[in-house]
């Protein structure tokens, strides 16, 4: 069981991913905001991996990832960007972070796949996180790793 920070504007879904986090077995802080989320983590502790929205009012999940990681003790805080962007300069900077990045809508299959990944030190030191998209390859700004269906968060295009 890990502690979760997740941060999304978003309240209802905020509430989903909270749920599908809990009902795999971890326990959730939640915030609809970077600076909200500075103050549990000040008021409550570190959390083990925490799961960002990008667009957010005030702070992007982008800059609260830096900020978080400012904090004693979370200079390699592992992350998953939750995002409805899909442009390449969005996924290249939530990649030079470290962080995982998925898609909105999401499955929950893959955002708890994404979280034991994160969590497991071996698989975050094997390779490099991916990128679960279905961006079309032409508008990536490198090649993703190949990502079984099941995984991914939308059909592919005509599918």
């Amino acid at each position: 069981m890990a502690h979760i920070l997740v941060v999304d504007d978003d309240r209802d879904l905020r509430g989903l991913v909270d749920h599908r986090l809990r009902k795999a077995g971890h326990q959730v802080l939640s915030a609809g905001a970077g600076a909200e989320a500075l103050a549990h983590v000040q008021d409550r502790g570190a959390p083990d991996l925490a799961v960002l929205d990008v667009m957010m009012p005030g702070m992007s999940g982008l800059e609260l990832l830096v900020e978080l990681r400012k904090v004693d003790g979370l200079h390699d805080l592992p992350a998953i960007f939750l995002s409805a962007r899909i442009l390449p300069a969005d996924i290249a900077a939530g990649r030079d972070l470290g962080a995982t990045y998925l898609t909105k809508p999401f499955v929950a299959r893959a955002l708890i796949a994404a979280v034991n990944a994160m969590l497991d030190p071996a698989d975050r030191l094997a390779a490099s996180p991916p990128v679960l998209t279905t961006v079309p390859a032409q508008e990536r700004a490198t090649p993703a790793p190949a990502i079984p269906r099941a995984l991914t968060s939308r059909p592919p295009p005509g599918f």
